[in-house]
């Protein structure tokens, strides 16, 4: 149980330092592409936040996974910024060093947010939490495949737009 709370309060500062992570980065890059991207995932790093600061406190009251609590998170939209900044010529601003050393420091977070609540999710045998933190690790996933597509729109802008149109040319 004490192994549970102490993930439970690390995943919570983990949480909290990403969204304050994402929320400088916003504030500092000129690329609108970069800013709306860590602005998206900045929001959705306080809802998970959120919810596990109600569950640490039901689980800390009660002392088992409480029933109460409505595990439901909105799926991650970090995935359809870059494609919808794809029209807006600021997005072209090309990312400089700063951006691409904060995406590629966030998508060393997402992997380490994934491995957490996988390992939390194996550890546990309560199927609604085994079915939260397995939520929890898809969202991370996506963040990290959506950050590694902003990597690729930093470094390399001109393939980034290739292979967009190259998709829905192919009506994929």
């Amino acid at each position: 149980m004490n192994k549970r709370m102490s993930a439970l309060k690390f995943a919570l500062e983990n949480e909290q330092k990403e969204r304050e992570f994402y929320l400088a980065n916003a504030r500092r890059t000129k690329n609108l592409a970069g800013k709306n991207m860590f602005k998206q995932i900045a929001d959705e790093e306080k809802e998970h936040f959120e919810m596990l600061q109600r569950l640490y406190d039901k689980w800390e009251e009660r002392e088992k996974w409480p029933a109460t609590i409505p595990l439901k998170l909105r799926k991650s939209l970090s995935g359809t910024i870059l494609k919808s900044m794809s029209e807006k010529k600021a997005a072209r601003i090309k990312g400089n060093e700063d951006d691409l050393k904060a995406v590629r420091t966030a998508i060393d977070f997402e992997a380490r947010g994934m491995a957490l609540y996988t390992k939390l999710e194996e550890g546990s045998t309560d199927p609604k939490e085994k079915a939260f933190f397995n939520l929890l690790a898809s969202i991370e996933r996506q963040h990290f495949l959506s950050l590694r597509d902003t990597e690729e729109f930093l470094t390399d802008p001109a393939s980034w737009y290739q292979n967009v149109e190259k998709t829905s040319l192919d009506g994929g």
